[in-house]
This record gives C-alpha cells, structure tokens and sequence, in this order.
C-alpha cells in the first residue's frame, strides 16, 4: 500500500513520478496560503471619559463611549461606559449599557447591566435586564429591530430634530 520513494537515491530516475508531485506541493502550498490570512477585526473605537462629542457616530465595527455624546449611534456593538452618557438614538446589532442613555435604543440583543439608567424605548429581538438598573420606557420585541423599525418611526423622529437644531 504505501512504499518508500527512491527520487533522492543517487542513479535512480523516476522521471514520471516526479513530475507529477511536483507541482501538487506548490500548489497545496498556495491554497494553504489563503486561508491563513483571514481578515483581522480591528478593536473597538474608544471614546475616553473626558471626550465630548456632539454630533452622529457612525461604524460597522464596535465603539466603547466612556465620554459623552450628543447625537445619534449606529455601530455593530455598543459599549456605553458606567460614566457615559449618551444623548440619542442608538443602534447595534449588540448593546451594553452599563452608563447612561437619553433616546431609543435599538439591537438585535440588548443588555442592561445594574449600573444601567435608560431613558427612552427599547426595540430588540432579546434583552436582559439587570437588578438594580434604572429604565424609563417602554420595551417591544421584533425580529429585525435594526431595519424594519427605521424604515417606519425614524421619519417621524426626524422633523423634530432638525426643528431643534
């Protein structure tokens, strides 16, 4: 079944043999290549306690606000700092909320751990709630709260914005 090579003996030739595994080793090298560079997920953007920002942020990675923000978020996971404080709408596929939120939350899973005070509505499709968290609102379950929900109450939330501004 299996039997040793004879290519590296001295006055052997196996033209044949030879020709064939060659090529098979560079190119079970070049498909191995490929795989073992898979796209990195870059960390996730920090906001520090002494940041204000006010304006909209924006990402398709994760953002971790320690500071305080005056605008709406969209990002694929939302850290909200125990000392944070964030003023707007937020939308993750993944929230945490240890700090504090004023405005809707919306996310596929959203967590509110007991250092937690939300002010505003939660749309998820699973949440937790912790003892001890503070939440002002009203809760409501959907199964794709990031795209179904936009497309109907955002235009509401609009013209009273910009009247504000």
């Amino acid at each position: 079944m299996f039997s040793k090579s004879k290519i590296n003996e001295p006055g052997h030739k196996t033209g044949e043999s030879s020709t064939p595994e060659a090529p098979k080793p560079q190119t079970s090298v070049g498909s191995d290549y490929k795989p073992s560079t898979p796209k990195t997920k870059p960390p996730a953007s920090v906001l520090s306690a002494d940041l204000h920002v006010t304006g909209n942020l924006k990402t398709s990675g994760d953002i971790q606000i320690e500071g305080q923000v005056d605008g709406d978020i969209r990002a694929h996971l939302l850290t909200v700092g125990e000392g944070a404080t964030v003023k707007g709408e937020c939308v993750a596929d993944d929230v945490v909320v240890n700090g504090r939120i004023v405005g809707r939350v919306r996310g596929l899973k959203v967590r509110l751990t007991s250092t937690a005070r939300v002010e505003g509505d939660i749309i998820h499709k699973t949440i937790a709630i912790e003892s001890g968290a503070h939440f002002e609102g009203s809760v409501q379950r959907q199964d794709d709260p990031l795209s179904s929900n936009s497309s109907k109450q955002a235009p509401k939330q609009q013209p009273a914005s910009s009247g504000q501004a």
